[in-house]
């Protein structure tokens, strides 16, 4: 690596190409960074005292003599946005003085010829600097004066339309003299030397902060031969940024990989840790390309679930449905068996079913006042509790089964709750009777057009409490809020407060609305708190066909019930032992195991990790420098020519197995992985074959 201190005109001026990486983000500073920047260089070129300001390092991969061209290419890894910026005011200066003239020995043409473009050369290599392809065409035209593209880079054009009016304004000396003070550190990196990657992530630069997607991207694919990047960014990473959306991209990419990382690690990351724990995570794949066609596969899921794109209007329904309660947290989850639906390893019957139980688990929770912190860890480890054999199942147990703070409220209780509480204040009320009126019908009613009514209103007038009774204060108290008591109506400022009989028959009244939650009400005689109970146990009689609850025969769960452990609760999160170092051993040593064959399914139990077929042939008990590992297999049979094994059949211990070895390290896994085999093909019967 060498690094240099220059003044950036310096750096900029003789022929030589910047090129930004197709991996890199585009570019994306905001107006604030640009006016920061100019009135920084304005203060600068006013300062006779300031000899120098610096604006942040330049890194890039140099290929030096070994390059064809005549221009120098210098690959960009830190340093593109502001590079970019000073194009954008540079060019800006130099359409100030087409019209003004020289300022001190600078003109327009210098600025261009010098700075902005290689004056000598044509085509590609004219231009000093290419950006990536959603913002190269709009900074070429604008260096060339022609009119911009018809799909515009919107930071390009609105930043040089910025600089444009900021430098009318401006003393051009003083913003000249600032320009020319400038000074950057120059770092040419050697690809066969340095690492880059290592390098970007220790840099200090000014600027925007990089997104966790952005880190991973840059990680991925900056390692890379150029050929290489290009094929997997348009083949794979592009395509998923389209997906996302430019906008949404770094937000939701940032979730995907949390949600993605659940998946394969057990775990639940922190947001803002993403990226360190992906960089421990991607040393389990043995190349980039399947790592990315993997992370690719699984974010088409996330996408369809998140942006609703499901092509089956059914299951896209369920989708938006989960949306609206705002359960994210059960994507780890739904994403797992969205795969399973997808592979045909269930039917759409099926996924659908176990949607609709989501969403009625967390609905049910919501109207029985469960608090929500435990759902990001039920859903993280929900999957494991599937026996693939009894899908949907062993779904419906895992749901019943679970009790406390996990549990899903049944009927009884979710009745008792949905009838009594205040429904109104609730922030999914829409949904609620949404989902009511709109329960078993063709023609939807789209809730969002309506307002909500108190069909007893929330100012009562001396007839209102005439018509409730004598314990009207009672009634109005306890009832106002709750389901029996409201509906929908696109009349709510008409109806304001009248008497009940009013509200039936005035135009637009309850005769005369379409909307199902107000048949009933078109025929009653009164409205008190009698009618109120009826109507509220009647929608709440709907919502317990709505929001269904995972029953079984008593048989059937109490197979279930005897199977069940503790244990199936537990995930990595639980293991105090887990670090770092045997993280990283862990995952590649689950990927081997499980590549032993299909029947390989992983448990997590109290204390240790269980690898089985029909029953644990190997387990994993977390030590701070590495791993117990248990086989189940008579230590007379074990082929151990290195000694490592250890008999601890008359030894008490937690995991499986009569066969103990210690695994410290990664430079062992070849030899406990020739171990753990043994005790595989002995349970399966591979090694009579």
């Amino acid at each position: 690596m060498k690094a240099n201190e220059v003044k950036l005109l310096k750096f900029l001026n003789g022929p030589k190409q910047f090129t930004i990486p197709i991996y890199q983000r585009t570019y994306s500073w905001e107006l604030k960074q640009c006016e920061q920047l100019f009135n920084d260089i304005l203060k600068a070129g006013a300062d006779d005292k300031t000899e120098g300001y610096f604006i942040g390092s330049i890194v890039y991969i140099d290929k030096g003599i070994y390059q064809v061209s005549t221009v120098p290419q210098l690959h960009v890894i830190d340093g593109q946005q502001r590079l970019t910026t000073i194009f954008l005011l540079l060019k800006a200066l130099s359409q100030k003085l087409k019209e003004h003239g020289s300022v001190e020995d600078i003109n327009d043409k210098k600025i261009v010829n010098y700075y902005l473009l290689n004056a000598e050369e044509n085509d590609e290599l004219r231009h000093k600097l290419i950006l990536t392809q959603s913002d190269m065409e709009s900074l070429f035209n604008i260096l060339e004066d022609r009119d911009l593209p018809t799909t515009i880079s919107k930071h390009v054009k609105d930043n040089y339309e910025f600089f444009q009016k900021r430098v009318s304004e401006s003393n051009i000396v003083h913003l000249y003299r600032g320009i020319a003070k400038l000074i950057i550190i120059d770092v040419a990196l050697d690809r066969g030397k340095d690492n880059p990657q290592l390098i970007f992530e220790s840099l200090n630069s000014t600027g925007l902060e990089l997104s966790q997607a952005d880190l991973i991207r840059n990680f991925i694919l900056m390692g890379l031969e150029p050929k290489e990047q290009t094929e997997l960014y348009t083949e794979y990473w592009y395509r998923m940024e389209q997906n996302f959306g430019h906008s949404e991209y770094s937000e939701k990419f940032d979730r995907f990989m949390r949600d993605y990382l659940t998946i394969k690690k057990g775990m639940i990351p922190n947001i803002g840790e993403v990226y360190e724990e992906f960089k421990l995570f991607s040393r389990v794949y043995s190349s980039v390309k399947e790592l990315v066609e993997d992370i690719y596969w699984y974010s088409k899921f996330f996408v369809n679930i998140e942006f609703e794109k499901e092509s089956d209007e059914e299951i896209r329904n369920v989708f938006s449905a989960i949306n609206e309660l705002k359960v994210n947290v059960s994507y780890p989850f739904i994403i797992r068996v969205y795969n399973d639906y997808e592979k045909k390893i269930i039917t759409k019957d099926i996924f659908l079913k176990i949607l609709r139980f989501v969403e009625a688990y967390v609905f049910r929770r919501a109207i029985c006042g469960i608090p929500t912190n435990s759902l990001n860890k039920t859903f993280a480890i929900l999957y494991n509790e599937i026996d693939q054999s009894n899908y949907l199942e062993s779904i419906m147990a895992a749901f019943s089964l679970k009790d406390s703070y996990r549990k899903f409220p049944a009927d009884d209780e979710f009745l008792t709750q949905i009838s009594m509480r205040d429904v109104y204040s609730l922030k999914i009320r829409n949904y609620l009777l949404d989902k009511l009126e709109n329960h078993e019908r063709k023609e939807l009613v789209n809730v969002d057009t309506y307002t909500i009514e108190h069909i007893m209103p929330q100012t009562l007038t001396d007839e209102w409490k005439k018509e409730l009774g004598p314990k009207w204060e009672e009634t109005y108290n306890y009832y106002l809020h709750t389901l029996g008591n409201i509906t929908l109506t696109g009349y709510n400022s008409e109806y304001s407060n009248r008497p009940f009989k009013e509200k039936q028959t005035m135009e637009g009244g309850f005769k005369d609305s379409p909307i199902r939650l107000n048949r009933d009400l078109a025929v009653l005689s009164k409205w008190d708190r009698d009618e109120i109970t009826k109507r509220a146990k009647k929608l709440a009689d709907s919502a317990i066909a709505i929001w269904k609850y995972p029953y079984l025969p008593p048989e059937t769960l109490a197979k279930y019930q005897m199977n069940i452990e503790e244990e199936t609760q537990y995930s990595l999160q639980d293991y105090k032992n887990i670090n770092d170092k045997n993280l990283t051993i862990y995952d590649e040593l689950k990927k081997r195991i499980c590549n032993l064959g299909s029947d390989v399914s992983q448990e997590f139990k109290k204390l240790y990790i269980a690898f089985k077929v029909s029953t644990n042939f190997a387990d994993l008990v977390p030590k701070k420098n590495g791993f117990d590992v248990y086989l189940n297999l008579d230590f007379s049979e074990i082929k151990d020519p290195q000694e490592w094994c250890e008999d601890v059949s008359d030894k008490g211990h937690w995991a499986n197995g009569n066969i103990k070895f210690k695994l410290e390290g990664r430079k062992d896994l070849d030899y406990a992985m020739l171990l753990i085999k043994q005790a595989y093909d002995s349970m399966t019967g591979a090694d009579n074959a």
